[in-house]
């Protein structure tokens, strides 16, 4: 029998993806590091963004905050083994972000329908606060093995 799957995993920036979100090989990327947590199948990050990603006035760019919930949740797909895209993306920006504050984007899945995935993700300020909340639809587009290799035909989106 193989490891038990430990309850939290680190998932740092893999040195081979160009991803913008959570790629090591991209020079402008943001290099996110998440954790997965088994047991409550969520994943989550905390980050201080900081002046590079902020639009107006030391607040985070719209557009910013769009990508750290599309990548939080995206993680959230590896729960089941699968490569899916953004379908659909929504963000309620409820509050403005001050790049220089500690946040935590945290997501998980809603449901599933067939090979649709329905995601949740939410910014928070380190008092608990709600400062952003996204929903998503992810299609699977291909399923990985348990070997960890995809499987070799693709699914059409």
């Amino acid at each position: 029998m193989g490891q038990p799957l430990s309850e939290i995993i680190r998932l740092q920036p893999n040195p081979e993806n160009r991803c913008f979100g959570c790629g090591g090989a991209n020079d402008s990327g943001m290099k996110l590091t998440f954790e997965q947590d088994n047991a409550q199948r969520k994943i989550s990050g905390r980050f201080v963004l900081g002046p590079r990603y902020q639009g107006g006035g030391g607040m985070a760019h719209g557009g910013i905050i769009a990508v750290l919930l599309d990548e939080a949740m995206g993680k959230v797909c590896r729960f089941r083994d699968a490569r899916a895209v953004t379908a659909q993306l929504t963000v309620d920006y409820l509050k403005p972000i001050d790049v220089e504050q500690e946040i935590v984007v945290e997501a998980f899945e809603e449901q599933q329908s067939g090979r649709n995935l329905f995601m949740v993700g939410e910014i928070r300020n380190s008092a608990g606060e709600v400062l952003a909340r996204g929903k998503a639809r992810f299609v699977i587009v291909r399923s990985v093995h348990p070997g960890g290799e995809p499987e070799k035909k693709a699914l059409s989106v």
